[in-house]
């Protein structure tokens, strides 16, 4: 078994040698995974900067890993997260990232799904665990983790931003930070919302009536899922 030794550091929010390659890349592989929504088949991580050169001795690539079977920063399993992806028969490829990245640690994550459904995340471990996602779905966010989020996925119509922040307002839900992007005029847009709470299931669900939205995805590192099972 690979590095069980690297692992031994375990401190009271992560395991491994280094916050910025083990625990920031749990957090970033676990984002990916929420925002699918469910266990991937398959997955190809591209790696830039100091994670493409030292992945392998700091052990970014089991976290990775870790992440995208929903495993905590914590978490002792994450040593052996590559094997268990191998007996869950999710397929991981590693590969050297081309071109630019926004950090030195930056991996970009492309999942598939058992349907055929695809989620893509790029993002950075910026220090100290702390991660930065940069990109979701070809879509260009401010994504930290820190906070409950929810991206939606809708068509750039007028009135639909300011439907989502009434549901939320009328809720009593505060919304920390919102960015939105768009592919183009009338095209499809994302929104993301950082929270201050958890956002209920009747929230979600008035948020998915909302016309003009297609997807409602709940991104929370502190959920059960990311927890010890």
């Amino acid at each position: 078994m690979r590095f069980k030794n690297v692992f031994s550091i375990i401190g009271p929010s992560m395991v491994g040698p280094s916050s910025s390659h083990t625990a920031g890349a749990v957090r970033i592989g676990l984002i990916a995974r929420q925002l699918l929504a469910e266990q991937p088949v398959s997955v190809k991580i591209a790696l830039y900067g100091s994670f493409a050169d030292t992945y392998w001795g700091h052990g970014t690539d089991l976290a990775l890993a870790g992440g995208l079977l929903g495993y905590a920063t914590d978490d002792s399993r994450v040593a052996e997260a590559l094997e268990e992806a191998e007996r869950r028969g999710i397929e991981i490829t590693f590969v050297r990232g081309v071109g630019l990245a926004p950090h030195p640690n930056t991996a970009k994550l492309e999942l598939v799904a058992k349907d055929g459904r695809t989620a893509q995340v790029i993002g950075a471990s910026i220090g100290g665990g702390n991660v930065m996602i940069h990109e979701m779905n070809g879509f260009t966010v401010r994504c930290s983790g820190e906070y409950p989020t929810i991206v939606v996925l809708h068509d750039d119509r007028p009135g639909v931003i300011a439907s989502l922040t009434t549901v939320l307002g009328e809720s009593k839900t505060n919304i920390g930070y919102m960015g939105v992007d768009r592919k183009g005029r009338s095209a499809e847009a994302i929104t993301v919302m950082e929270l201050d709470s958890v956002p209920d299931a009747d929230l979600l669900s008035r948020l998915r009536q909302i016309e003009d939205v297609k997807e409602v995805t709940v991104i929370n590192l502190n959920s059960k899922e990311a927890e010890h099972q």
